[in-house]
């Protein structure tokens, strides 16, 4: 039988591991404190359209790749911490753009430099998870470590997925779209101490090193499987986009903590495909609770474990099929699959199912659908032919 287990070493969780999971924590927190409210903002201050507003939201996921084809260069001709902390240093300064026009009142911004900040936006945020997941993270972890380090600091992103729009739903309610703002560079700020707290030894930067590469940014032969995960991530960018209460957010951090759970007792010597699997069934039974009763906690809960579940198991998966060396470059590829998706639900929420409720439910059950037919049918054969590890 085919499992996987993830065992726990008490000797990860040193003092500079826990800086670094929480530096992705607060860095992730900056970004999806962002996801509930920035859309709200950019139609009710900034009168955009909601085909403007889905526009906003999607070409952060051009951003990501920006930068990608440069990270090895620059990690190898730079200090790998520094090129991280200027590049959460820069996010901050963007996301101060948001609270200048809304602080000096100005209404209808140009379109145009709306995306742009958008875009920049996701360019920074992904250099710097990119730098962080596939370099500092794994710089903090000795060898045999390296793949529960990875798993244990994703974590911490996915629980950003709560948190983050939770408290950004809160402080827009209660506080204003300035405070949560100054809350998302706030967080931003405190990934920069908790990189620079931590000391990393000056490494000479190997020769042949090209200015654009694959390297720490995509593994090509991990493509199905990054299709896959797309599929996926879509369905929970749309659901974002449905303008969610507190209280989803809430419930799906508990889902959450079932997932993990789940995988240390549910799962922890079962067959591979049955995690992968679950969390897909999970996530089409969620859709059509939300069909029937909208209101029920149920289907936050069953979101949450889905996420958990997927999260872990294809990042895991990614692992597997890296070759020597290509570790930085799977969590890269894992970390744009995600992110990616995400955007683009977001964006095709907004722009195709605004105030559509039943329509977004219906396209999720598809991709879900279309998602998991994959995975049973091709994806699972081809990445038990192609693993490494």
């Amino acid at each position: 039988m085919n499992t996987q287990n993830t065992p726990v070493h008490i000797r990860l969780w040193h003092r500079e591991f826990w800086l670094m999971a929480c530096a992705v924590l607060a860095l992730s927190m900056s970004v999806y404190i962002l996801l509930p409210v920035l859309p709200k903002w950019l139609m009710m201050s900034e009168h955009q359209t909601p085909q403007e507003t889905g526009l906003q939201m999607g070409v952060f996921a051009l951003g990501l790749y920006l930068f990608g084809g440069h990270c090895s260069w620059l990690v190898q001709q730079y200090r790998r911490n520094v090129v991280c902390m200027w590049a959460v240093a820069v996010l901050a300064a963007d996301l101060a753009l948001l609270w200048y026009i809304d602080h000096r009142h100005i209404q209808d911004a140009v379109f145009g430099w709306l995306l742009l900040q958008r875009f920049l936006f996701g360019a920074f945020f992904g250099l710097a998870q990119m730098v962080l997941s596939s370099t500092l993270i794994i710089d903090t972890s000795e060898s045999y470590l390296r793949t529960e380090a990875n798993h244990s600091a994703s974590w911490f992103s996915r629980f950003a997925m709560s948190i983050g729009p939770l408290t950004g739903l809160l402080l827009y309610q209660y506080c204003g779209f300035q405070t949560m703002v100054f809350c998302a560079i706030g967080c931003a700020l405190l990934a920069v101490v908790f990189i620079k707290m931590v000391t990393f030894p000056f490494r000479a930067p190997e020769e042949g090193i090209r200015l654009w590469s694959l390297d720490r940014f995509f593994l090509p032969h991990g493509f199905p499987l990054f299709v896959n995960l797309l599929l996926y991530t879509i369905v929970v960018g749309l659901l974002f986009s449905s303008n969610q209460l507190p209280e989803f957010y809430a419930l799906m951090m508990g889902g959450f903590l079932l997932a993990l759970l789940a995988q240390r007792f549910v799962f922890r010597d079962a067959e591979l495909k049955s995690e992968a699997v679950t969390g897909l069934l999970l996530m089409l039974a969620a859709l059509l609770v939300l069909l029937v009763a909208p209101q029920s906690p149920v289907a936050p809960l069953l979101v949450g474990i889905s996420i958990g579940l997927i999260g872990s198991r294809f990042l895991l998966f990614f692992i597997k099929l890296s070759r020597h060396c290509q570790r930085g470059t799977s969590q890269s590829t894992f970390f744009l699959g995600w992110e990616t998706g995400i955007a683009l639900g977001m964006g095709a929420g907004y722009m195709w199912c605004y105030n559509q409720m039943e329509q977004l439910l219906y396209a999720s059950l598809v991709l879900v659908a279309i998602a998991l037919a994959l995975y049973h049918f091709l994806t699972h054969s081809w990445f038990m032919h192609h693993k490494n590890r």
